[in-house]
């Protein structure tokens, strides 16, 4: 089975020739150069592109070793198209080139895969797409280094209405998988429940571990492995690199925070920063911090820890940002009294503030609500926003979405995973 990855190919397609360095980036087997060489390529080749205009290099590959080095590769590209047809250049995984002295200035500055792109792209007869799967090819990067010449497109494993829309079935039955066993698009043509989770603890150990392990000249391999660990097992809890350090002896807060960091660079977890809605401020700590895929986290638990409660969570989250929306966890204070009187100020939490653009949407998982209590305490934060921006509440416990009296929306999981339209 293939999944189409439409949305991502469509923006592909938007973007040709827009006069930037295309950056695909996202973590590791999470379908970046399926979507490049082949959806895309395929839809190029559709319209009409002959092969020999498009060129591909995938540095993973054996044969293209001599061409993990800037200036090489400057030199190759350049001799391939020195006839100045317009053509399609395709490289995968552009951090493995590092970078190299200056042959050409004694004490200049280093030579990067960044001069390589930016002078192949001064030609102006080549398009250029590359992949990247850590922290050199974030948003901060890419607008620095290519000098706001590079464009990227962030791409996550497959969406629930991805999945969905390759296996079919029962829906609900598809979405208790995928909470399961995540969207890795390799797991699509794995059958046997056993195969994929060995294939998804594999891939946390062998790749994304070890490629940081490697990468970063890891001194503590048992600490990494630990923060993995509790992350894993605190998705959407409060937390702090202090608290996490606490639970190692041999290291400091800023050695844990550095570890941190390094994970998410690498795309595996993302942290939600904690937002003030009415006073418009972030507070430093605590945050919460979420996988990438579910699946991931399940196999680095063995599959132990399977609270729907957190994964449903987590899988809002994930979908959020699949769609364009930037994710904060809110933050109101109300005004209440304490079991002697007194007025005291307490803070309630909105699980998620989705920001895109001039939109704003409040956010509740709340797996079941039972009880007029339990609705109170999932709603009543709403009322202190101080804006009439969209509620919602998602559920699991509902069947048809509906309107409460305060006008917040009540709709199933899965219904909201697959509307699209929704938000």
């Amino acid at each position: 089975m293939e999944s189409k990855r439409v949305d991502y190919l469509e923006k592909l397609l938007s973007h040709r020739w827009n006069g930037l360095v295309k950056v695909i980036t996202g973590v590791r087997r999470c379908g970046k150069s399926y979507l490049l060489f082949n959806l895309f390529k395929a839809r190029l080749l559709s319209e009409g592109v002959v092969p020999d205009d498009i060129i591909e290099i995938k540095l993973e590959e054996i044969g293209s070793i001599s061409l993990r080095n800037p200036i090489t590769l400057h030199d190759y590209l350049r001799s391939r198209t020195s006839d100045g047809r317009r053509r399609y250049v395709f490289i995968d995984e552009i951090q493995m080139i590092p970078k190299v002295k200056n042959p050409y200035m004694e004490g200049g500055d280093d030579i990067t895969f960044y001069e390589t792109l930016n002078g192949l792209l001064n030609t102006g007869y080549l398009d250029l797409y590359v992949t990247g799967s850590n922290s050199r090819m974030l948003s901060s990067d890419v607008l620095t280094q290519f000098r706001d010449r590079g464009d990227e497109i962030r791409i996550h494993p497959l969406s629930f209405s991805e999945y969905w829309s390759t296996v079919g079935g029962d829906r609900a039955q598809a979405y208790s998988d995928y909470l399961t066993f995540g969207g890795m698009p390799r797991l699509l043509s794995i059958d046997s429940d056993r195969e994929k989770a060995e294939y998804l603890k594999g891939l946390f150990t062998e790749t994304y571990l070890r490629d940081i392990m490697e990468r970063h000249r890891i001194d503590y391999p048992e600490v990494l492995e630990g923060i993995v660990d509790f992350i894993s097992s605190n998705i959407g809890s409060l937390t702090n690199p202090k608290q996490i350090a606490s639970q190692f002896k041999e290291v400091s807060e800023g050695t844990v925070r550095t570890y941190i960091d390094y994970l998410k660079d690498a795309f595996l977890f993302s942290e939600a920063h904690r937002f003030d809605v009415k006073g418009k401020r972030y507070f430093s700590y605590p945050n919460k911090y979420y996988c990438e895929d579910l699946g991931l986290r399940n196999a680095r638990l063995n599959f132990r820890q399977q609270e729907r409660t957190h994964l449903m969570e987590n899988a809002i989250y994930n979908e959020l940002r699949i769609r364009g929306y930037s994710v904060d966890v809110g933050v109101v204070t109300i005004n209440a009294k304490d079991p002697e009187g007194r007025s005291v100020r307490i803070p309630k939490e909105i699980d998620f503030v989705a920001n895109r653009y001039e939109e704003k949407v409040y956010i509740q998982s709340a797996f079941s609500i039972p009880s007029d209590e339990k609705m109170h305490s999932e709603t009543d934060q709403f009322r202190y926003t101080g804006d009439s921006f969209r509620k919602i509440v998602v559920r699991e416990d509902v069947g048809k979405r509906w309107f409460d009296e305060k006008g917040v929306l009540h709709i199933n999981i899965v219904d909201f995973m697959l509307d699209k339209e929704l938000i």
